[in-house]
């Protein structure tokens, strides 16, 4: 089973006919103070993650420390936190700037206490 597969449930075939556009999760990726940041921008919901699960999954593949720039996420739901989960389990992940809903999400799933959630990236990188 594939990364993709074990975050979204569906395999690429199924993706294929997926509209792209508006709802679609962007990522831009860069090294910043011997971390690989992923920066995430938009609604990331089992629709929409695909970019997101596709990036974070060859940075743990690739990278010893992934910091997630939450602070692009306008919506999460548990197809973030699974996503999280799974990657915590490949590699030293952290999470940088959650808005407030996807803070809570972390919070009242316990998430947060397995995966370290910083401010801003410049903590998350650092620590």
């Amino acid at each position: 089973m594939s990364w993709h597969e074990a975050v979204t449930g569906r395999t690429g075939e199924a993706d294929a006919g997926l509209p792209r556009g508006v709802d679609q999760v962007t990522v831009d990726q860069y090294a910043w103070h011997g971390a690989w940041v992923v920066a995430a921008r938009g609604a990331c919901d089992l629709s929409s993650i695909g970019p997101l699960t596709e990036a974070l999954g060859i940075a743990a593949r690739e990278q010893a420390k992934v910091v997630l720039d939450a602070s692009g996420i306008a919506f999460a739901d548990s197809s973030l936190v699974n996503l999280l989960i799974l990657t915590r389990r490949a590699v030293d992940l952290r999470v940088a700037a959650p808005p407030q809903q996807l803070r809570r999400l972390l919070e009242i799933t316990g998430v947060d206490a397995i995966i370290e959630v910083r401010a801003a990236v410049d903590e998350a990188a650092a620590c």
